[in-house]
């Protein structure tokens, strides 16, 4: 693991804009998967009345009356659900925790804070940094990247912020405490780029109490060998959505199928000597006791992943409307999770190379005057250059 000091820069230094959480509201918003999705949404527009409320589930900041703008980007209706009869707006896929990409409908009447503000810089040039619920003693990396907007759900402690990579969307204005990639530059006499900057934090953060510190190594060398690791992981973690190869293990070492999943599973349980994970009567393998041990705030996020498709719902709740049956994309996205937590666990054990030589501490950003950082910088940017739809249809005025 990485040492660190106690003046080690934080994270919210390096990268000051940050948003909270997603707050769903009720929780049949998302899914593992758009069908669930679109037949959730019909049976609650053909309800009425009462039944319709109960189906939707209102709460403090939304009710079938509230009429809210549309999310960003998304063509979704703004007046009052109680007068929706129209399609489901398409679904879009979102990091749900650290490493569970599901599915959500973008419409704001359904979601009590949906941080309108991370839609308006969501694009394929943006990379979402998550920090993790910091829990005491306890494995696993202090923050996650995705290339898809997270809902920062942390699987224990305290949830995580979200902080976007960019400020402003086609890949604008770097999320970085001005001044630090200059005085990065002039350190390690090498042009350093944002996307180094979050190389580096993959690599080398770590969780704390007081929030996620990241420890700056003054070694041009040691700078650039972390860089490469985080460039690395955050491959790894994004799937491939920039360079188009989803992460793949060495042959003979992907995991594979090798006994039929049945339609209803209903324990997950790993065999350590065969190497195999047990799906019901299932079986996929091999399967690296390292993938099934990978822990995010003490919760094995194999374990999680499953428990999310199979725990039982309420009956007559819209969280029950699902699947009869285990889909097929459900089998090739968990061999991809298995995947991603193996490599990971892999490049895990390089991190601790990254603990050694002399570090540049908070002390040396104040006098660089890269810190304090200025209060506009903890501020979303201005981001306006089109209208957008607000509650009733109107346009909002920017």
């Amino acid at each position: 693991m990485l040492a660190v000091s106690d003046d080690a820069p934080l994270l919210a230094d390096l990268m000051p804009w940050s948003v909270a959480p997603l707050r769903l509201g009720r929780d049949w918003v998302v899914a593992p998967d758009e069908r669930t999705l679109r037949s959730r949404w019909e049976l609650l527009v053909r309800s009425e009345g009462a039944e319709r409320e109960r189906l939707f589930g209102p709460s403090r900041a939304r009710t079938l009356r509230s009429a809210v703008a549309a999310l960003p980007g998304r063509a979704a209706g703004t007046g009052p659900f109680a007068q929706e009869r129209g399609p489901c707006p398409a679904p879009v896929r979102i990091q749900h925790g650290p490493f569970d990409e599901q599915w959500l409908i973008p419409d704001q009447r359904l979601i009590d804070a949906a941080r309108p503000e991370l839609w308006r810089v969501a694009d394929e040039r943006q990379l979402f940094v998550v920090e993790q619920g910091y829990v005491p003693k306890e494995a696993g990396p202090a923050v996650t990247v995705s290339a898809v907007l997270p809902d920062g759900r942390s699987p224990a402690g305290r949830p995580g912020r979200i902080r976007p990579l960019h400020r402003r969307p086609g890949g604008l204005e770097p999320n970085l405490a001005p001044g630090l990639l200059a005085f990065l530059r002039a350190t390690y006499g090498s042009d350093v780029a944002a996307a180094d900057v979050l190389a580096w934090i993959v690599a080398a953060a770590r969780p704390g109490a007081a929030g996620c510190s990241v420890p700056l190594s003054a070694d041009p060398q040691l700078w650039s060998a972390g860089v490469e690791l985080g460039r690395q992981m955050c491959t790894v973690m994004v799937r491939g959505a920039r360079s188009g190869e989803k992460p793949r293990l060495p042959g003979g070492r992907r995991p594979y199928v090798r006994a039929a999943l049945p339609a209803r599973p209903r324990e997950l349980c790993y065999d350590a000597e065969e190497e195999t994970l047990h799906v019901g009567d299932g079986r996929i393998s091999p399967v690296p006791r390292q993938a099934w041990e990978f822990q995010v705030g003490g919760v094995r996020m194999l374990e999680l992943w499953f428990q999310r498709r199979t725990e039982p719902a309420e009956p007559g709740t819209l969280g029950a409307v699902g699947p009869a049956s285990w889909p097929q994309e459900w089998t090739s996205d968990l061999l991809e999770l298995i995947t991603v937590l193996a490599l990971l666990a892999e490049l895990r054990p390089r991190q601790a190379e990254l603990a050694t030589g002399p570090g540049l501490t908070r002390e040396h950003l104040v006098s660089a005057g890269v810190l304090p950082v200025p209060a506009a910088a903890r501020r979303p940017a201005s981001v306006f250059d089109h209208h957008e739809e607000g509650p009733g249809g109107q346009f909002a005025l920017i």
